[in-house]
C-alpha cells in the first residue's frame, strides 16, 4: 500500500502547493486526482516519486519511506514508478525506439547509460512495448514526427520499459482532443488491469474520471477536500462540487464539468461537450 501522512510541500517563493495531505492507495488501484489549475496535483504526484522534494511529512510503500530514502535506495524505488508527463518529454530528435529505450537507463551502469548501450532482451522488451501501445510501424521515425497522440503512446511505452508497480500520470490527455484522451486512458486501464499496475492520474475531465477511476481524491488549495469513487462523481452534490471548484464554479455538460467566469476549454472545444474543467489561470504550483 502507498500511504500519504501529512504531506506538505512549501515552495522557496512561500508558495503553500501541498498541506497535510493524507490517504492512502491500495495496491492495483486506478486513482484519479481531481481539483483545479493550481491546487497541487502535479506537486504531488512528482513528490511521490521525489521529483519535487516534499517539506514535511511522508509517502510510505509497503512499509519503505520514500521521503527517507536516498543515494542508491531513491533509485532503486525510481525504478519501480514510471511517469507520464503531459507534454510527453520526448527527445524530438531521436528515434521512437531510443526514447522507449531510455525508459531502461535506471538499470544500466554508468557508461552504458551515457553511450545509450542496450541489450537485446531490453530492445526485445522495446518492441513488446511498442507493440501493447500500437506503434509498431512508428519504431524508427523521429518522434518529432509523430502526432501528439502518438507521442503520448511513446511515453506510455517508455514507461513501461520500467516494468513499474506504479504509473504517475500527470495530465496525461490534457493537450489532447476529448477521442484521443479516450484512447490514452485505454491503454493505462489496461495496464492497470492485465498488469495488475498501481496507476495514479491527475485528470480535468469528470466524464473521464467516471469512466475510468476506481477512487476518487479532490484537491483545493493544496488540500484533500474530497474523496469518493467515479460512482459518487456521478451523484456528486452541489457542496461537494463547490469544496472541489469554487462557489464561482457553475456544472455545465449534464454536471460533467466546471467553468467559472475567466474559464475557457483547453482543447477549444465546447466545454459542455467535453466535460473539462478549467479555472482560466496557469498551472502556477500545481
Amino acid at each position: 500500500m502507498l500511504q500519504f501522512t501529512n504531506l506538505s510541500k512549501t515552495y522557496d517563493d512561500g508558495t503553500q502547493a501541498l498541506k497535510e495531505v493524507s490517504f492512502s492507495v491500495e495496491p492495483g488501484e486506478f486513482l484519479v486526482v481531481i481539483g483545479l489549475s493550481g491546487s497541487g496535483k502535479s506537486t504531488l504526484l512528482r513528490c511521490t516519486n521525489r521529483l519535487i522534494e516534499p517539506t514535511s511529512g511522508s509517502i510510505t510503500w509497503d512499509g519503505l519511506d520514500i521521503t527517507g530514502a536516498d543515494g542508491a535506495q531513491l533509485r532503486t524505488i525510481r525504478r519501480r514508478i514510471g511517469m507520464i508527463f503531459q507534454h510527453f518529454n520526448l527527445v524530438k530528435r531521436l528515434s521512437v525506439i531510443n526514447n522507449v529505450l531510455s525508459g531502461r537507463l535506471g538499470y544500466l551502469d554508468t557508461w552504458k547509460s551515457m553511450l545509450y548501450r542496450f541489450d537485446s532482451e531490453d530492445q526485445t522488451r522495446a518492441f513488446r512495448a511498442l507493440e501493447r501501445v500500437g506503434l509498431t510501424e512508428q519504431t524508427y521515425k523521429r518522434a518529432s514526427e509523430l502526432s501528439g497522440g502518438q507521442q503520448q503512446r511513446v511515453g506510455i511505452a517508455r514507461a513501461l520499459m520500467q516494468q513499474p508497480e506504479i504509473i504517475l500520470a500527470d495530465e496525461p490527455v490534457a493537450s489532447l482532443d476529448p477521442v484521443l484522451a479516450h484512447t490514452i486512458l485505454g491503454y493505462l486501464e489496461r495496464l492497470n488491469k492485465e498488469d495488475g499496475i498501481t496507476v495514479i492520474c491527475s485528470l480535468h475531465y469528470l466524464d473521464l474520471v467516471q469512466r475510468y477511476a476506481t477512487k476518487v481524491i479532490g484537491l483545493r488549495d493544496g488540500r484533500v477536500v474530497y474523496r469518493g469513487t467515479s460512482e459518487d462523481i456521478r451523484t456528486m452534490t452541489d457542496a461537494e462540487f463547490k469544496d472541489i471548484y469554487g462557489q464561482e464554479a457553475e456544472r455545465v455538460g449534464a454536471g460533467l464539468a466546471a467553468r467559472t467566469p475567466s474559464s475557457a476549454s483547453p482543447t477549444g472545444a465546447p466545454s459542455s461537450g467535453s466535460g473539462s474543467l478549467d479555472s482560466g489561470s496557469t498551472e502556477g504550483a500545481e
